[in-house]
Parts: structure tokens; C-alpha cells; sequence
């Protein structure tokens, strides 16, 4: 899978400033992982290098082959992987606006659900119906064995769990809805770790952690920016969010449609409640701030008081948004079509929205949200939603 995208910008890298971290956060979305797989090399022309990826379901597999190898070869692993889970559907038909596109995508989403996604997964032989209740077998359509495979030949668990890069895999506990981040500052990192946060049912199984069951974290919650935001607030970073299902978008024109956009709502990033969220943190911070200035000096060195002083400060945060709204006429299939020509389209997609975004600076468009917090979208100006016919 070579890319078409166009060339690289003459502008030099960016300057992203300094930072305690330089963080990644990679949202859900099946075959729609491609286009944050483009973003990434992209951002590695930019001189942007993570020091922390976070990431759930198809995310935290992309994570994964970032962090589990060095940085020379992480493009190389994440094209490997891509083209491998292409393989089945290699045909490439004319790109759209070709009217026979969609069919050939439809053809491709077929193929993933008849025959599977190489290297990835394949139907269960006897389908679940016919398994015994209880197993495994009986509780998804397909089996993520090869996936297993995959991860250990093309990403190093040894080199991850050396922590170089910090690694934060999202999932939900199937029994107790918790949601939990597998992270390798606090345990072993394994593919049974990157598999159970990618385990959407009915799908796929549930997989087994330490004597405990998990699916897929998008079903709690499909972007893992508030862990980062709340795991290390006192320390200052760069968070680029990556997201492949768009909040925005028209009013649906046909059943299809409608069917496209309820999986974009389910799936998108709940920026708006999340920055509403993160805005009133920041709000309740400088309150107290304000009261912990009225305190006389002599209580100050109070246990409690000391506590309070360091819940009120965090580290100064750069928020900088990518969205994918490549429309690659997949329709409600979207995030299972593997065709290589849908693949293709969105890495370079993402690799052609963040040379686009470097081409006319668009981190200089920042705006301060809050205290210590600024936002930027990078994602190319999108085209006017058309208004529904009466």
C-alpha cells in the first residue's frame, strides 16, 4: 500500500513548543483506524514525537505498533499491518465520485463478514448458535486468534513494557462496567491487553485479563482524552486527538444514511460534555485557588491544605483536535470495510489533512479555553451541511 498522497510540505517541522509530555489519543472505528495510521505519519513529518499514546479499541491496536517498536520503523509496522488487513480485498476501483464505488466498498464489507480480515479475524466453524453456552465459541461470530499473531510478530512487548513510550489501553470490565486503562506504568503490557480493548461484541470475545473479562472500551467511552487530561494534570502537555467518527455532520437522505449517522453519534467524542466538563474543573480550580490565597501563612504547611494547593494547580495543556470526514461512500459499513482502495484513501486522508494543517499553520489558531488550557482544531474547513428539502 504505497501512498498517492501529495508531497510533503517545504515548511520546516513545527516548532511544538516544550512540554512535559507530547501525547497521542486515538479513538475507536474499525477500518476507519487507517486514516489516524495516516495522521500519524503525518505527524512524524512534523516533527511531532509522543512520548504517551492512549487509545482504545482500533486505536489502542494503532497504538500498539507505534510504541511497540522504535521510532525508525513505526510507519513501516503500521503499513504492514494495513496492507495485511487489506489483503482479502485488494481490487482497487475508481475513487469517488465514481457511482460504482459504493458497490465495490459494499463488496469489500461483505468480504469482511463472510470470510473475515486477514491477520485480524475469522467466523467461528461451528457459527455460535451451535456452540455450548458458556464458551467462548457461543459468544461472538468470530475468532481474534490471528490478531494475537499479528500483534506479537509486528509489535516489541518487550520494548513497550520498558516504558520508552507510555502506553494507555482502553477497555470495560464485562461484569462489572467498570472502565479501566491497561497501563504500562502500572502492569505488564501483553496482546491479550491491546485484544481486550478491541473485543466489541458481539463481534468479537470477550478476552480474559487476570481472571477477568473485557470487551471493547468504546463502549464506554470510544476516546481516552479524559484519562490522559486526568491521570496527569499536574503536568503539562501537548494531546493530539485523533478521531475517525465526526459529531458533525447533515441530516441523513436515506436509510443508509440514518444508519451511518446514529454509528457517528454512538461513537463520536463527546467533546462538547467533555470541554463543558473540563471547563468547570478548571473553574472549581481557580476558585479555590483564590480561597487557599486567603489563608494565613501558619496553616498553609496543614496536610489538608497542602492537598488542596496541589488539586488546584495542573500543568499548562495544548488540546489539538483531527477529525476524519473523508466520505469514502462506505456508507453505514464504514468501519468494516477493509477494501485496500478504502484503506488507501484514508491514510492518505489523515497524511494529506496534516500536511494541510502545517501548510497554513493552524496551530497558530489556538484559543485559550480555560486557565493553562488552549484548543485547536486541525482538521481541514469541512463543506457546508446541506439543509434538509421541505
Amino acid at each position: 500500500m504505497k501512498s498517492r498522497a501529495r508531497a510533503p510540505s517545504t515548511k520546516a517541522p513545527v516548532d511544538w513548543g516544550k512540554f512535559d509530555h507530547n501525547i497521542l489519543v486515538l479513538q475507536g472505528g474499525g477500518a476507519l483506524g487507517a486514516y489516524q495510521a495516516g495522521v500519524y505519519e503525518g505527524l512524524v513529518q512534523a516533527g511531532f514525537k509522543p512520548d504517551w499514546i492512549s487509545g482504545v479499541s482500533i486505536g489502542a491496536i494503532n497504538a500498539t505498533l507505534i510504541a511497540g517498536n522504535r521510532p525508525e520503523r513505526r510507519v513501516q509496522r503500521l503499513r504492514e499491518f494495513w496492507e495485511r488487513v487489506s489483503a482479502l480485498a485488494s481490487f482497487v476501483p475508481l475513487a469517488p465520485p465514481d457511482p460504482m464505488r459504493s458497490y465495490f466498498n459494499a463488496m469489500g464489507a461483505a468480504s469482511a463478514v463472510m470470510v473475515g480480515v486477514a491477520g485480524f479475524f475469522v467466523p467461528r466453524v461451528p457459527p455460535p448458535f451451535m456452540a455450548p453456552d458458556g464458551s467462548l465459541g457461543a459468544l461472538s461470530f468470530y475468532d481474534t486468534q490471528p490478531l494475537k499473531a499479528t500483534l506479537e510478530e509486528l509489535a516489541d512487548f518487550d520494548l513497550i513494557n520498558s516504558k520508552a513510550v507510555r502506553l494507555s489501553l482502553g477497555a470495560v470490565n464485562v461484569c462489572t462496567s467498570e472502565s479501566v486503562y491497561f497501563d504500562n506504568t502500572k502492569t505488564r503490557i501483553g496482546p491479550e491487553h491491546v485484544m481486550a480493548s478491541g473485543a466489541l461484541p458481539p463481534g468479537f470475545p470477550p478476552v480474559s485479563v487476570d481472571g477477568q473479562w473485557y470487551w471493547d472500551g468504546g463502549i464506554s467511552s470510544n476516546t481516552p482524552l479524559w484519562y490522559v487530561v486526568d491521570e496527569a494534570y499536574l503536568e503539562g502537555g501537548i494531546v493530539v486527538q485523533v478521531d475517525v467518527f465526526s459529531g458533525t455532520g447533515a441530516l441523513p437522505g436515506n436509510l443508509h444514511q440514518v444508519q451511518q449517522r446514529m454509528k457517528d453519534l454512538q461513537y463520536a467524542s463527546k467533546m462538547r460534555f467533555g470541554r463543558g466538563r473540563l471547563r468547570e474543573q478548571e473553574e472549581l480550580r481557580e476558585s479555590l485557588r483564590r480561597v487557599l490565597a486567603m489563608l494565613p501563612e501558619g496553616v498553609r504547611t496543614d496536610p489538608d491544605v497542602q492537598r488542596l494547593t496541589a488539586i488546584s494547580t495542573r500543568g499548562k495543556v495544548v488540546l489539538a483536535h483531527l477529525t476524519n470526514h473523508h466520505d469514502t461512500q462506505s456508507s453505514d459499513f464504514k468501519d468494516y470495510d477493509f477494501s485496500r482502495s478504502t484503506v488507501t484513501e484514508l491514510w492518505e486522508g489523515g497524511l494529506g489533512d496534516v500536511r494541510h494543517a502545517i501548510e497554513r499553520e493552524a496551530w497558530l489558531q489556538a484559543e485559550e479555553f480555560a486557565h493553562d488550557i488552549n484548543v485547536v482544531d486541525l482538521t481541514p474547513v469541512a463543506s457546508p451541511y446541506q439543509e434538509p428539502t421541505p
